[in-house]
């Protein structure tokens, strides 16, 4: 077992910060602040102490903003409440779609989300109260059409790949389960499912895959990021500090430095450091990133 240890960066905590990703166009990491609607953009910088992250700039949307990543197009995917923006380079928004939502009293919202190897994008959603069986996990085509894969989901988390795209690893976190689907990159739809990894003190929130088939997942109530290999047997731990950890990806050049998301909600937030982002090098390198594919996607709605 590989035991590490990350260190907090540069930019000030957030409160419910997520989905880091490396957009290789300019070098930039990028995360959100769920609760704060940010989308927080800041550059890699390797000192005599190791990596760190100086931010950028911040992109304010009306609040929660769950998750971004880089479209083909140029701009970003960002998922907020119940809709997908794609915010141009020029900082103009565009609304893309938009979930409907059963008409219950449960307050419902996106969560994390994804983009699989083909460019589309898989985006789940949770209720803020944790209704058992609430939520859904949706696929977003690149021609903006919105289907369902699947359905009865608490809290919809930890997406990623295999290495060949043929196994999706997901988490429905309160089953402090990470399962793995087949997934056919055809038809993006999934096949059998069998559990991978199962989690006793924390559940299983955002993962990510290196290029050996290794699946990083960051564990929300243990302060600590994950390794699994292939076989789903434990291989690596990082501890991070504070307890929730909510999701990590692969950054740099050489997408060779992890980035870890902490949160500082409830009792929390009085932990050291919480809501801040951490680095680690592992030795190993992730996978790059897909963009969505919505090079040919039409605007509708602009806001």
């Amino acid at each position: 077992m590989i035991m590490l240890r990350a260190h907090p960066c540069g930019p000030p905590p957030g409160r419910l910060c997520e989905s880091p990703v490396w957009d290789s166009r300019t070098e930039e990491v990028l995360w959100v602040d769920i609760r704060g609607g940010h989308v927080h953009r800041a550059r890699l910088t390797l000192g005599d102490s190791g990596p760190d992250l100086a931010h950028r700039s911040t992109i304010g949307l009306d609040p929660p903003v769950s998750a971004v990543v880089p479209c083909a197009s140029g701009g970003l995917l960002v998922t907020a409440g119940a809709t997908f923006y794609r915010i141009e380079a020029d900082g103009t928004v565009d609304r893309v779609a938009a979930l409907s939502l059963p008409d219950d009293g449960i307050r419902r919202r996106l969560n994390d989300a994804k983009v699989d190897p083909r460019g589309r994008l898989l985006a789940g959603t949770m209720s803020e109260d944790g209704v058992e069986g609430s939520a859904t996990l949706y696929r977003l085509d690149p021609d903006g059409t919105l289907g369902i894969l699947r359905a009865g989901v608490t809290i919809s988390n930890g997406l990623g790949w295999s290495p060949d795209g043929a196994i999706l690893y997901y988490a429905d976190s309160p089953t402090q389960r990470i399962d793995a689907f087949e997934y056919d990159l055809a038809t993006g739809t999934f096949g059998g499912r069998r559990p991978f990894a199962r989690f006793d003190d924390g559940d299983p929130d955002g993962l990510t895959v290196d290029t050996d088939g290794r699946v990083w997942v960051a564990v929300w109530g243990a302060g600590q990021v994950r390794a699994f290999d292939p076989s789903g047997r434990q291989c690596a731990v990082i501890d991070v500090g504070p307890s929730q950890v909510s999701s990590c990806a692969f950054v740099g050049p050489d997408l060779d430095v992890l980035v870890i998301t902490t949160a500082a909600e409830g009792p929390a937030a009085l932990e050291p450091d919480a809501g801040r982002l951490f680095v680690c090098t592992p030795g190993v390198t992730g996978l790059p990133a897909t963009p969505y594919a919505d090079a040919g996607l039409v605007r509708s709605d602009v806001r």
